[in-house]
């Protein structure tokens, strides 16, 4: 019994061994992809607009959802007026990429964005 349980560890743990050293030597697209997603992150987290203006296509309109329910947008040039105020100083909470997945010239990425009022 107890040789079958450290042979289902070792199952459990070998894969996982692969995958992280697979994800030790990134390619030179990932490492693109996450340069963009980090100056994203880096932005919201320091309200830092030259790093969110590193991370959007200069014509690139935010989408959202208003708390009415409706679907809202606010160009690039309008969001980063939200960040006047606040410039340079430090969000509390954690953001950080969750996974990224690139499929021949298409990159996904999901972010988690927790902060102490909302997620």
């Amino acid at each position: 019994m107890r040789l079958l349980q450290l042979l289902s560890l070792l199952t459990l743990l070998l894969p996982a061994a692969t995958t992280a050293s697979a994800q030790a030597a990134p390619s030179a697209d990932e490492a693109a992809v996450r340069t963009v997603v980090t100056a994203y992150l880096h932005g919201l987290k320091f309200n830092d607009v030259p790093s969110l203006k590193r991370a959007f296509y200069p014509e690139a309109r935010l989408f959202f959802r208003t708390k009415d329910g409706h679907l809202g947008q606010l160009s690039q040039e309008d969001w980063y007026k939200g960040f006047v105020t606040v410039a340079g100083q430090e969000e509390k909470g954690d953001l950080r990429i969750a996974s990224l997945e690139i499929t021949r010239d298409i990159a996904t990425v999901k972010v988690i964005e927790n902060y102490p009022t909302s997620r």
